[in-house]
């Protein structure tokens, strides 16, 4: 497909391997030539931009079932080759298998220079189908020759499907609920440019308690650390664990007060202007926005709302929440990675740290054996190495070898500057030049700081070294969670309202179908009928099975899903 301007287009039928099957067919309204393709045989859409075209779809109730993305493919096939970053539109992609200058991608959609290629008054000239057809078919011969990356590439666009559809529909949520609470936190809404009466009357009383002649601005860290030196208490920062240890009456004020101050300041008033319109929460979700694969947001903080905040969260009247995440989702993928059969063994129960705690005996101060099998579990995967971690991971390396083996060999590779991959083959980005500079020099005698060179170039390595131990894992986390959404949004299209026909969506009414509202790393909403709330966690829980048997085959490790079905967000946990 290759959108042109004033609302018209071309299709091109493409066989498996991406070459051509048919002439092209140009339209002179593409949104209605998709439209009635997709009713009759619902084909995958090879297509420029999902984030660029398909919300002008939705805007028109046009949704299609599949799709290729070739930016986000474009860019999964160069990070595999180490070229994170480069430019990665079609127009980009063609001119590199070329030889030919690469022009810079356009402006992300929504800024002002990206004119629409469905609006009349579009002056960009669209598309063009052969540079499409010509992309997508060195897309096929790429894939064809990585393993795991057809699943990866499908994946990825069918994300970016659900990103785009859960933008549109948005997440219930309750404007009345949130004005609500953020009274009930802050006091009235106060006038532009003011404080909150809560904020006024904490400022207020943290002044006071350092002295009556005393005028301290707490959002003025310069000013807080000032007050503190002169009560005879110098701190080094003003963040909450530093204050935590320091003995005035100012500092459970000023705790309350940072609290208050950043609920204000990210999910106040006038981000429920912004974001929230028609009861619904509609943010711009940025597939593949981190360079492990999981998600990022360009607006909004979907992926950061405040626990008190979820009460807001409301499901129509009718309806329910379906709110499902996946139980310690990164250390069972370390176990399905690494083949360690113990291992694995262990993952296969419910509670996995509960299921490694015989390895370990409980410690002083409270501390439980299972949260020592935790520690040391996320140790091993995050690069934990003082204090009490160094004696746990001991424990953790002679009773799993083989995991603990497996992020070992991932962090030596970061240490060595090499690549390292996902399951499905995501790739990492490659190491700076700096650092390379940095660490081939490591070994030389040179006065730079206190540390010297020697000094910076270990800590580099390290810092690499942890950072590919941890990308094996939580990178394949993503690429799981994302074959699992995938999965969810496909079983969810056969659900509909009781008594409908069988058959695609068009022969079930729109507005009674479950429809995903949200999705955070290994966290699903699902906004469902009442009467279909229990079809709706099967299905969750089946594409969550359809997800291990996709990435890792026959294994033995368990990947659940902890299910609730409440009327409101914050009732789920």
């Amino acid at each position: 497909m290759a959108a042109g301007t004033h609302g018209g287009g071309a299709l091109r039928p493409l066989a498996d391997d991406g070459t051509p099957a048919g002439p092209v067919r140009r339209v002179p309204d593409l949104v209605a030539a998709i439209a009635e393709r997709e009713k009759t045989d619902r084909p995958r859409w090879v297509w420029a931009s999902t984030a660029r075209l398909y919300p002008r779809l939705l805007k028109a109730d046009v949704r299609v079932s599949r799709c290729h993305d070739l930016e986000l493919v474009e860019g999964l096939l160069l990070g595999h080759a180490g070229r994170h970053g480069e430019p990665r539109s079609v127009r980009a992609a063609w001119a590199r298998s070329r030889g030919e200058p690469v022009p810079p991608d356009p402006p992300p959609r929504g800024e002002p220079a990206q004119a629409s290629l469905f609006d009349d008054e579009a002056e960009d000239p669209g598309d063009d189908i052969d540079q499409i057809v010509a992309v997508h078919a060195e897309h096929q011969r790429a894939i064809a020759e990585r393993e795991g990356f057809a699943l990866l590439a499908a994946a990825e666009s069918a994300g970016a499907l659900a990103a785009a559809e859960m933008g549109h529909d948005g997440l219930p949520w309750s404007a009345d609920e949130h004005d609500a609470l953020l009274t009930g936190l802050l006091g009235p809404r106060p006038v532009a440019g003011l404080r909150p009466r809560r904020l006024q009357e904490l400022a207020d009383r943290i002044s006071a308690a350092f002295g009556p002649r005393a005028h301290v601005n707490p959002d003025s860290p310069a000013q807080i650390l000032k007050a503190f030196a002169s009560a005879g208490l110098p701190v080094p920062s003003t963040r909450a664990h530093v204050l935590e240890r320091v003995d005035h009456p100012a500092v459970p004020l000023l705790l309350e007060y940072k609290e208050l101050a950043r609920l204000h300041a990210a999910h106040g008033w006038a981000w429920l202007d912004t974001w929230v319109s028609g009861g619904r929460f509609r943010p711009e979700y940025v597939p593949g926005g981190v360079v492990s694969g999981r998600w990022a947001t360009s607006g909004g903080g979907a992926l950061q709302i405040p626990r008190i905040l979820r009460r807001a969260v409301v499901a129509d009247p009718g309806w329910k929440l379906v709110v499902a995440d996946a139980a310690q989702l990164e250390p069972r993928v370390l176990a399905a990675l690494a083949g360690d059969r113990a291992f694995a063994d262990a993952a296969a129960h419910g509670d996995l740290y509960e299921a490694l705690s015989d390895a370990f005996e409980p410690g002083p101060q409270g501390r439980s054996a299972r949260d020592k099998a935790k520690i040391a579990l996320l140790s091993a995967m995050y690069g934990g190495g003082t204090g009490e971690a160094v004696q746990l991971l001991a424990v953790l390396k002679k009773r799993f070898p083989v995991a603990f083996e497996y992020v070992e060999a991932a962090a030596r590779a970061g240490e060595r500057g090499r690549l390292v991959r996902s399951r499905l083959g995501r790739t990492c980005p490659p190491p700076s030049q700096g650092w390379r500079e940095l660490t081939a020099a490591g070994d030389e005698e040179a006065g730079a700081g206190e540390e010297g060179r020697r000094g910076r170039a270990a800590r580099a390595l390290r810092s690499r070294g942890r950072f590919t131990r941890n990308f094996v894992v939580q990178a394949t986390a993503a690429d799981w969670a994302l074959v699992m959404l995938a999965s969810l949004r496909r079983r969810l299209t056969g659900l509909g309202a009781p008594g409908s026909g069988g058959g695609g969506t068009a022969d079930r009414d729109p507005a009674a179908v479950p429809r995903l509202v949200f999705f955070q790393h290994d966290e699903v909403i699902v906004h469902t009928p009442a009467a279909l709330a229990g079809d709706v966690a099967v299905a969750v829980r089946a594409a969550a099975q359809e997800a291990r048997r996709l990435l890792f085959g026959d294994t033995p490790v368990a990947f659940p899903m902890e299910i609730a079905i409440v009327d409101r967000y914050a009732d789920a946990k």
